[in-house]
């Protein structure tokens, strides 16, 4: 999948689960939740859609 079709997520996504609330009727699947943090992006297990963290992550709680 090329970076043009990857779905920008924000710290204010997370936790983040596909599929996206506004996803149409004909892409959904289970909801998964899925893990952006270790490296910035993350792929679908279902669909194959690509989300890449952008902006600033989200502080880590101590």
């Amino acid at each position: 999948m090329s970076d043009s079709q990857s779905i920008a997520v924000t710290a204010s996504d997370l936790p983040l689960h596909c599929p996206q609330p506004d996803a149409p009727l004909w892409s959904q699947h289970p909801r998964v939740f899925l893990d952006v943090l270790p490296t910035g992006e993350v792929v679908c297990p279902y669909c194959s859609a690509k989300y890449v963290l952008t902006g600033e992550r989200p502080k880590a709680h101590h």
